[in-house]
């Protein structure tokens, strides 16, 4: 499987050449600050099948965490892209990022529920965590 995706701007593009490991929706609190409310539909992609094509994004990472994850977002336009766990070789790609946005599909799995919002959508038929799942 082969798409591209980039910010609103269209200052920054990627291709993915691989196939989506997890398509889930995670709801915790630090998403809806960072969507402005909403959960994050992302897809989990092996790092190796990711690349940027055109411009490397602006990264932000909080000092005040013991394991902080870095956020990858378009300096320009501020679209978030994707955020990198460290230690975690797939890239936690953002779905609103995709140039066709259908082919994320369906979520998989709802994560961090816990923190979901009265207005945040989470479909019966699809398995719900607290937090996320032990694998």
């Amino acid at each position: 499987m082969k798409f591209e995706g980039g910010c609103y701007c269209g200052d920054i593009r990627y291709e993915v050449t691989s196939e989506p490991k997890v398509k889930s929706q995670c709801h915790c609190r630090e998403y809806q600050y960072i969507s402005g409310g909403g959960p994050n539909y992302y897809m989990l992609i092996a790092a190796e099948g990711f690349k940027y094509t055109k411009r490397e994004p602006n990264t932000f990472t909080r000092k005040d965490l013991e394991k902080p994850v870095t956020r990858q977002f378009c300096g320009t336009c501020a679209t978030p892209i994707a955020t990198r766990i460290p230690g975690f070789d797939m890239v936690i790609l953002k779905a609103g990022s995709l140039d066709d946005p259908s082919l994320f599909g369906k979520s998989g799995s709802a994560i961090y529920t816990c923190d979901a919002q009265p207005f945040h959508h989470i479909p019966d038929d699809i398995p719900s965590f607290d937090k996320v799942p032990k694998r």
